[in-house]
């Protein structure tokens, strides 16, 4: 396949980052994340209508991705699978949070301009999707082992007691603008962990 004729300039840019990437290049995934760090976290936040959420499912989608670079095949650009896990990362999250999940079903296109797929699914788990399920608490888990203690405590508390900020600040006895300015900086620090690939995998 002669990717020159197939694909734009930034898309043969990205898969040189992947292949470098893969071969253990740090700054090849700090590259890839700053290029679509932005444009994925707004089309994120166009499914899910909440800064936070859009925010945590950034961070989940990165981490999906870089685990699974090794898998990535030339045939589509990055940025179009990037989108694609992300976006089924959202469908998965809207699906638990049993919302309506038709309203999503518009034109989405990732940073290329070229269309998303949207998959809408039975609103049951099957075995394969509960296996995907627990891989993506795993990636999550692995990386929050990163994270200094009280960082971890919030973040456990937001993703897998599924708290909303109020609870949290109940839970910690702590003011409401504290706990969101911690996960947000939590986050932050999660997003340089996940371009730190070798470390937590």
């Amino acid at each position: 396949m002669e990717l020159d004729k197939e694909f734009s300039s930034k898309a043969l840019e990205d898969f040189k980052l992947v292949d470098q990437a893969i071969g253990g290049d740090q700054k090849a995934y700090a590259e890839l994340m700053k290029r679509y760090k932005k444009p994925l976290y707004h089309t994120v936040l166009k499914m899910v209508r909440n800064v936070d959420d859009a925010e945590d499912l950034t961070i989940e989608s990165f981490a999906k991705a870089f685990r699974n670079l090794d898998k990535f095949k030339k045939d589509f650009s990055f940025s179009t699978w990037l989108f694609r896990i992300a976006t089924n990362n959202c469908i998965d999250f809207l699906r638990k949070k049993r919302l309506d999940t038709m309203r999503i079903a518009g034109s989405l296109r990732d940073s290329n301009g070229d269309e998303v797929a949207i998959e809408i699914k039975d609103s049951k788990l099957n075995p394969q999707e509960e296996a995907i399920k627990d891989q993506k608490n795993e990636i999550i888990r692995l990386i929050i082992h990163k994270l200094p203690p009280k960082y971890q405590t919030l973040v456990n508390l937001r993703y897998f007691q599924e708290l909303s900020y109020e609870e949290i600040a109940d839970e910690l006895q702590a003011p409401l603008g504290t706990v969101k300015a911690q996960l947000h900086r939590a986050r932050e620090l999660l997003y340089d962990l996940v371009k730190d690939k070798q470390e937590h995998i």
